[in-house]
């Protein structure tokens, strides 16, 4: 199952706040339908919306006012700009944007079998944050790819996935993916992470990323930076999962990356019923910057790259 293809000259795509209760494909005919789309997270993850970014140029036909709309519809993943700029620059749009969907089918197998290679031992446990299967991609995905791949080698004992709050990506979405691909895991919330990394039950954690700067300070879910130190006090390595096109060369370090802040909302409430007492208001910046110093490996198409 593709998250996002053209198909009839639209854009067709897993409505991702449907999951996992039920799987909703939303036809998507419009640059503002898209931008939509990407706003209420219908479609996220860092590949998938540098090709949501791609296709939505052709739905935008020229249209500058359109394509800016679309680049500027979240501002930390920087494969959404990517994905814009490539084809906006391209002759033939469709094309371009079609290679760009192939490119990260090519990739996200790529990651997984290099990802995969570069973990030592079978009966891996894994830990893991927010969804980096191939909800957040064409299909397969970045870290959750590097899963299959030794859920595929008989080498994965067990997936630790983090529920990831706000929105619980973890929850509804990575569980989902696991379970369709059968590979056993369980659920933990986001603050027993460390804890679980110190009493040694971990092998692993393998994130996605939304943004790398040049040092290779990356920015993820928040929740990714406590991880990351628990897993440097424990001895634990931290790999980044993550295509080329979210290397960011223009960005000297973590501190020249745009950290988006959602609504209170989804801190405050769930499924439409309120936590908080009125009055109480929330911070809710949606990723957090992990320091290079702290990351074992990034994983690429091309290559692994130790920071």
């Amino acid at each position: 199952m593709r998250t996002i293809d053209w198909v009839d000259g639209a854009i067709e795509l897993v409505d991702q706040t449907k999951l996992p209760g039920e799987l909703v494909m939303l036809r998507v005919t419009t640059v503002d339908e898209l931008v939509g789309a990407i706003r209420r997270l219908s479609v996220r993850g860092a590949p998938a919306l540098g090709v949501a970014g791609a296709l939505g140029v052709v739905l935008a036909g020229g249209d500058q006012a359109a394509i800016a709309r679309l680049r500027a519809a979240r501002p930390t993943a920087v494969n959404l700009a990517w994905g814009v700029d490539r084809v906006a620059a391209a002759g033939d749009p469709l094309k371009a944007a079609l290679r760009i969907r192939d490119d990260d089918l090519a990739a996200s197998r790529a990651m997984g079998e290099r990802g995969a290679g570069l973990l030592e031992g079978d009966r891996l446990r894994i830990m893991t944050i927010c969804n980096t299967g191939g909800l957040a991609a064409v299909e397969r995905g970045t870290a959750l790819s590097v899963v299959q791949t030794l859920h595929e080698r008989a080498r994965l004992a067990e997936v630790l996935a983090l529920e990831t709050r706000p929105l619980l990506q973890g929850a509804r979405l990575t569980t989902w993916e696991l379970a369709r691909m059968g590979a056993p895991h369980r659920l933990v919330i986001d603050s027993a992470g460390p804890y679980l990394l110190a009493r040694g039950g971990v092998d692993a954690v393998l994130i996605g990323a939304d943004r790398i700067a040049a040092n290779g300070d990356t920015a993820n879910k928040i929740g990714s930076y406590a991880l990351a130190l628990g897993a440097e006090r424990a001895g634990v390595p931290f790999i980044v999962v993550a295509p080329e096109s979210t290397i960011d060369q223009a960005a000297p370090s973590g501190d020249h990356i745009a950290i988006e802040d959602r609504a209170a909302d989804e801190v405050l409430t769930i499924g439409g019923v309120r936590l908080a007492p009125d009055g109480t208001d929330a911070l809710n910046p949606a990723f957090d910057v992990t320091p290079h110093d702290l990351i074992t490996a990034i994983v690429t198409e091309r290559r692994v790259i130790r920071p």
